[in-house]
Parts: C-alpha cells; sequence; structure tokens
C-alpha cells in the first residue's frame, strides 16, 4: 500500500482530538477532504482505524498499533526535515497572499505581523484583489493563499473560516444620520460620501449597491486608505462606509459615529481558500495555521 505522511498526520490529529471535524479544524483541511482521506487510508490499508462513536472517534485495537507507529514515521520525518535545516543554513522564501480589501485594512495586519516575526526568512507577496479575482487566482495557482468574501461559492477550492464583520456607516458628529441606531444604505445615499480610489474593490461593491438601489452615489472626496476616510469624515466632508472593526478603532480616536446598516449582506463572513494542501509551499502551509489560529 502506498504511505501518504499527510495521511498519517491526519489520522494522529483525529486521535488526539477525538474527533474528525475538530482534527479538520486544526489540520487545517475541508471536513469532507478529512472523511476522504480517513476512508481512503482504511480502505487501502484493510483495516478500521478508528470506531465511530455519538461522541467523536476512538481508535480500534488495530488502530492503536497503526497510530503508535504513524507517530514514529512522523516524528522521523520531522527530525530528518530538522537536520536537513540545519545542514543547508537558514533559506529564504516567498508566500503569494491575496486578500479583500477589508481583510487587509483590518484583519491581516495582526496576523502576518506575528507570522513575519516568528520567520524572518520567509518573504510576502500580498495584493489587494475582489474576491472572485482571489477565486481565481487560487484556482490557477497564481496565488496559494486567498482571504475573500464568504458569500461567494468557492467550488472546488477548500476554504475554511476566518473573521466575521459587518459593514457599518461612519458619520461625523452632529450628523442626521447619527440620531438613528441603524439605516439602509440606500437612505444614505442623499448624502455625500467619502470613498476610496474607484479602482479599489471594496469601492466596485459600494457603487454596485449604488446602481442596486437606483440611486446616485455622491462622491465628494476619494482618499487612499481607511485612516484617511476616517479623518475628511471627522472634518464633516462626508459620510463613509466602511468595516465594523475599522470603524471602532476610528469613533474612539475622532469626533465620529457608528451607524448600523440595517441590510443582511451588512454581515459578513471571510473564509480563507487554498487549492490543494498537499500543493502548498511549507512557509504557506505554516502561514496557513497561524491564519486559522490567529482569531
Amino acid at each position: 500500500m502506498h504511505v501518504d505522511l499527510t495521511d498519517l498526520r491526519l489520522l494522529l490529529a483525529i486521535a488526539d482530538a477525538g474527533s474528525l471535524s475538530k482534527a479538520a479544524e486544526r489540520f487545517p483541511i475541508a471536513l469532507s477532504a478529512a472523511s476522504n482521506r480517513l476512508r481512503g487510508f482504511e480502505e487501502d490499508c484493510g483495516i478500521v482505524v478508528f470506531t465511530r462513536l455519538a461522541g467523536g472517534m476512538a481508535p480500534t485495537p488495530a488502530g492503536r498499533f497503526i497510530l503508535e507507529r504513524a507517530a514514529r514515521v512522523v516524528s522521523e520525518v520531522e527530525q530528518l526535515r530538522d537536520t536537513v535545516r540545519e545542514l543547508r543554513g537558514p533559506q529564504r522564501g516567498a508566500v503569494r497572499l491575496a486578500g479583500t480589501t477589508v481583510a487587509i485594512s483590518t484583519f491581516l495586519p495582526a496576523a502576518l505581523g506575528v507570522f513575519l516575526g516568528d520567520h524572518p526568512e520567509v518573504d510576502l507577496q500580498l495584493e489587494e484583489r475582489t474576491s472572485r479575482d482571489i477565486l481565481q487566482a487560487v484556482r490557477a495557482r497564481e496565488i496559494e493563499i486567498g482571504i475573500l468574501d464568504g458569500n461567494v461559492a468557492t467550488g472546488d477550492v477548500i476554504s475554511l473560516p476566518f473573521r466575521t464583520d459587518r459593514l457599518v456607516l461612519l458619520v461625523p458628529n452632529g450628523h442626521p444620520l447619527g440620531a438613528r441606531p441603524a439605516t439602509r444604505l440606500r437612505d444614505a445615499f442623499e448624502f455625500a460620501f467619502v470613498c476610496l480610489p474607484a479602482e479599489r474593490p471594496m469601492q466596485h461593491f459600494v457603487e454596485s449597491r449604488a446602481v442596486q438601489s437606483g440611486r446616485p452615489l455622491k462622491v465628494r472626496v476619494r482618499a487612499p486608505s481607511f485612516d484617511a476616510i476616517a479623518q475628511l469624515v471627522a472634518q464633516d466632508a462626508g459620510i463613509a462606509m466602511l468595516p465594523e472593526a475599522a470603524a471602532s478603532r476610528f469613533a474612539r480616536e475622532l469626533p465620529v459615529g457608528i451607524v448600523s446598516l440595517d441590510d443582511a449582506w451588512a454581515n459578513r463572513e471571510l473564509r480563507v481558500c487554498f487549492a490543494d494542501p498537499n500543493t502548498l509551499s511549507p512557509h504557506a502551509e505554516t502561514l496557513l495555521r497561524y491564519l486559522a489560529h490567529s482569531g
């Protein structure tokens, strides 16, 4: 039989977690892919490794023997990698990563900062793209990891939860909208907006919402970043739509307020996606673990 190191690691993760779903989250790998790998391994060797229980999974007597040998094999491989790494010295590597405007401007900096601090030998090639462009780039192997909106159907591309956020309006203190607990974006289009440049992915989204509402978007000024937008809103240049994670920080630092959007699409999930864990570079695989555990 063919022995795949990834399968052995998955078996050990299942035994440690006591659950296939928990092991898939830690790995990380889609639950369906983990289930297929386990089933394929058991069919290939003709041995049931785990007993399926109501509360999880437990190794069979034969499974315990296999897990013991698997742990030795994985340990030996890790030691071999460490030895090779020491012999050849530090090797620089690069990881190709793309994210939406929201991901890059809010959640990614903290996670990437920790990763880069721990791995000085790795360089990141970070791009800002729309969710659909990210999905196409992952499929084409142009990038290894993408962070995109959860409402995009990923199909054959693996996607895992990354963060949740919602879009809100940032308004200057004393603005008419500030007296409302919430409003629809359609009703906010009667006021002038401070926007990102027209080519930025998030701005595409804002302007598409204006088109769908049948009301024109009144762009008073465009600014290159959320910080610049917030400064202009604070000086009564207009209102803006921002992720709540960014808007909350500005509301603590500037004379601005937050107005919730009473639109279902305003609540958004960000997901991390990749084509195949077996084709990820070692550095990309490590970064994926950081992203999965940085929340």
